[in-house]
């Protein structure tokens, strides 16, 4: 319903502004004032003014080098006419549906920018904004309207305008307080009550399914959040229902953070920052959510350079930052605005909400995304960025990168590092592919292997963390081709005769040619399990347990080691335990030793394991010149 006569009736939402109705027209007659070479700002996302786009869009063939400027576009009008092209063009500094193929022919530009950077660029006039086209609801008793759904770069928007025209719908609720602009500020109204534009997050696939599962692993209780635009970011939140006291600080607000406040796990307790408050800058959702915000205390809506300002985002406490990418690189280099030389999307906040995460007191910066595109013929872990690609993100900037076959932290890591992370959690059948190419370059070593030439798929499901005697919590996993570093450090940990006893030999040089073999194994008949502590950021291994079966036979050689400070604490002992229950699934009947008379540790984990693990058959032993060879068979069997 539309009320355009400034002498007729007001509806009764309108009531509060009969002292302004001389302000009260039809679109055309603002539309009237615009100048060759006006920028006109067009409110963004769900808050885009659509009756006064359809009417300016009409209006255009009588417009002349008029730019429009805009963020996310969600609302049916589109710039991708060819006809507008004489009369308006956009400047799109972000690319949404309604642009992206105006952009990529050429007949529309991109301004890429940060969104927190964007009200500086308006007061400055920098970027001039002569008209802006907002959506507002109807005022309050002293003239207040609310910018609703969408504040991000409105304000400064108006401030700079010298024509503001508003579309006031009953429909739009209000969030206060930063969202209030005054009818003072507003010099052309034309009411239209219409539904909002609405925004639904795309169904998650399976795909998108097992990377939340890793990026979920990641999130403490107590995190504050920020979720970016795109089926992964969303699919995480489905999964973070059994957290406790999750914060939010983010650009935008969706049903499924909303599904998070109704289910308790989010309660903006423990952020440090804007406690007991939902902090976005824009909301995108679904008529549930708009009756949620509207007039709700708990949900700020705050502009953009406050909340995208990386030093507010950190501090927020264990600020967790999970966003998007197109590619990635093998050196941690990250794309995420554009396919090539094809512009695609934008910055957003994805930079200032990252950098803002690394600064706070633990937070986790984290990039998902799907190792492939295309169908799995494409692989967006690449050895180089594709010529034209933007880089986004910086190779220091990024700390955590999920795919769907896993996590790869990168942050400290050197580029030998990095590449094997990556590579490791590639689509398999690219990872041959991705090995030789990290070769050519010399990031990794020229003999450098991955299990079952790159095909494996490592078993995350034998991961499971432990507490020590001391409660510190261990973590038991399979070992990786990254670990190397970390299990030559175990190593040189030892003492010589802790070497001795592990090794039979003295030889105390571990490099890469001897200890590489011991991080490539197939998880069948060579495997290999690793205890570390002090999370990926600073990760340790302090102890391992190994198995290889016996050629020609059912029985597995085994071996332990534990970094002498973590002795006497169950390390061995949970390593022991672990490395039987995966012997057993892969159809391994027992293990054997050869163990030095004067390796007592090794002798009593044995024994005492056996009992422990409550394996009923015997022990086996034989002694020759100072040396045990123990044997024996997990289920019953006549030896």
């Amino acid at each position: 319903m539309t009320t355009t006569n400034a002498s007729g009736a007001l509806p009764a939402w309108a009531q509060e502004l009969a002292a302004y109705r001389h302000k009260i027209v039809e679109p055309e007659k603002p539309f009237a004032t615009i100048r060759p070479g006006d920028n006109i700002f067009v409110a963004s996302a769900c808050a885009e003014p659509q009756h006064l786009m359809r009417r300016l869009l009409a209006y255009a063939p009588k417009l002349n080098d008029v730019q429009i400027i805009h963020l996310l576009g969600e609302g049916k009008v589109s710039f991708n006419d060819p006809a507008l092209t004489d009369h308006v063009r956009l400047n799109a500094l972000f690319i949404g549906d309604s642009s992206r193929a105006a952009v990529a022919e050429g007949r529309a530009d991109y301004t890429p920018v940060f969104l927190s950077e964007i009200p500086g660029l308006f007061r400055r006039d920098e970027v001039p904004v002569d008209i802006a086209l907002i959506q507002v609801s109807p005022p309050d008793a002293e003239g207040y309207c609310s910018l609703g759904v969408s504040v991000e770069t409105t304000p400064a928007a108006v401030d700079a305008a010298r024509l503001v025209v508003a579309q006031v719908n009953p429909r739009m609720p209000r969030t206060g307080p930063h969202s209030l602009v005054h009818l003072d500020q507003l010099q052309a109204l034309v009411l239209h009550e219409e539904d909002l534009l609405t925004w639904q997050a795309p169904p998650p696939n399976e795909i998108s399914r097992r990377i939340a599962y890793h990026v979920a692993r990641l999130i403490d209780d107590g995190a504050t959040l920020q979720i970016g635009i795109g089926k992964v970011p969303q699919a995480v939140l489905a999964v973070l229902g059994d957290r406790r006291d999750l914060g939010v600080h983010t650009e935008m607000f969706t049903d499924s953070l909303l599904d998070l406040l109704e289910k308790g796990a989010v309660t903006n307790r423990c952020k440090g920052a804007y406690e007991g408050v939902t902090v976005a800058t824009f909301v995108m959702g679904t008529q549930r959510l708009y009756d949620f915000i509207d007039g709700n205390p708990a949900v700020q809506l705050h502009p953009v350079d406050i909340v995208g300002d990386p030093g507010v985002i950190a501090a927020n406490a264990k600020m967790t930052a999970i966003n998007s990418a197109l590619e990635v690189d093998l050196t941690g280099q990250i794309c995420a605005d554009s396919l090539g030389h094809t512009f695609y999307s934008g910055f957003g906040s994805q930079v200032d909400f990252i950098r803002g995460a690394a600064r706070s007191e633990g937070g986790k910066p984290i990039i998902a995304l799907p190792s492939t595109a295309k169908n799995d013929t494409v692989s967006r872990i690449v050895p180089r960025l594709t010529p034209g690609a933007g880089v986004v993100l910086t190779r220091g900037d990024v700390h955590y990168v999920v795919t769907e076959y896993g996590v790869a932290y990168l942050h400290g890591k050197s580029i030998r590092q990095r590449a094997l992370a990556l590579i490791e959690i590639a689509h398999p059948k690219f990872r041959a592919h991705l090995l030789a190419q990290a070769k050519q370059m010399h990031y990794v070593y020229e003999d450098q292997q991955l299990p079952c030439d790159s095909e494996y798929a490592y078993p995350e499901t034998w991961e499971l963390t432990a507490k020590l005697k001391n409660g510190q919590v261990l973590t038991l996993r399979p070992i990786r081709p990254r670990d190397e570093p970390l299990l030559q450090r175990l190593f040189y940990s030892l003492s010589d005769e802790d070497v001795y006893f592990r090794f039979l030999g003295h030889d105390r040089r571990f490099g890469h040619k001897r200890v590489q073999p011991l991080t490539v194994i197939d998880y069948r008949d060579r495997m290999a399990i690793v205890a570390t502590v002090g999370g990926q950021e600073r990760e340790s291994i302090v102890g391992i347990a190994r198995y290889e079966r016996v050629v020609d036979g059912d029985l597995a050689e085994c071996a332990f080691t534990v970094h002498p400070h973590y002795r006497r604490m169950g390390v061995g002992s949970a390593l022991f335990y672990e490395l039987i229950h995966i012997a057993k699934n892969r159809d391994i009947a027992g293990f054997r030793a050869e163990v030095d008379e004067k390796n007592r540790a090794m002798l009593n984990l044995f024994l005492h394991s056996l009992q422990d693990a409550k394996i009923k058959n015997d022990m086996h032993i034989e002694y020759d010149d100072g040396m045990y060879s123990l044997w024996y068979y997990f289920d019953d069997k006549e030896n």
